[in-house]
């Protein structure tokens, strides 16, 4: 869950964001939080699907007009002469008063209640442990840092491994149903079973 932060849309040069629209963004994928964030942030855009760690160097490069960056280029951005355009998550806590879910687990149906609990209880009891050891979890993620010194690292774990990701809560479940929901409505995701939450 981003916590009034999340995905964050850039350019070479500073742009209000509606000047955007139609123009060629990338983005990490087609079926990621990310880039429906950003179908419901813009009315249009052309998106241009993109592997996160080279959206960078695309806007840079002027292969696209724009890039919407996850990850560590979140926090890295401004030091690659790009300019924030939006945060995504700052936006949707505005427009709703809500986390932007970005990731979740999910698991079948069809294995059945204990097995989904048992699956539940064990990405609990995982990512608590995590939090206990948060030194220890903090070496382990430097060897995929990317180049990121400890101290950004640091934070930027801290935003995504939390108390949040223990338990999103009741407001973490609405902004799930209600980011799915306004995808529907637009016509950005199809149309999903009724959501359980394990």
């Amino acid at each position: 869950m981003g916590e009034g932060y999340g995905p964050v849309l850039v350019a070479r040069d500073p742009v209000e964001p509606e000047r955007l629209a139609g123009r060629r963004i990338a983005v990490p994928g087609r079926f990621t939080s990310a880039t429906l964030a950003l179908g419901l942030f813009l009315s249009s855009f052309e998106p241009v699907y993109t592997p996160f760690d080279r959206i960078t160097d695309a806007v840079k490069a002027g292969r696209v007009d724009a890039g919407l960056l996850i990850h560590e280029g979140q926090l890295t951005h401004g030091e690659e002469g790009l300019h924030r355009v939006a945060d995504l998550g700052a936006w949707w806590r505005e427009e709703t008063g809500l986390p932007l879910p970005l990731g979740v687990n999910a698991v079948r149906r069809d294995l059945g209640r204990a097995a989904m609990g048992r699956v539940a209880a064990l990405l609990r009891e995982s990512i608590e442990f995590a939090l206990e050891h948060r030194e220890e979890a903090l070496e382990h993620a430097m060897r995929y840092a990317r180049g990121l010194d400890r101290a950004l690292a640091d934070r930027f774990v801290g935003m995504y491994v939390n108390e949040r990701t223990v338990d999103m809560g009741a407001e973490g479940r609405e902004a799930i149903a209600l980011f799915l929901a306004r995808g529907r409505e637009r016509g950005l995701v199809p149309a999903a079973p009724e959501l359980d939450f394990v």
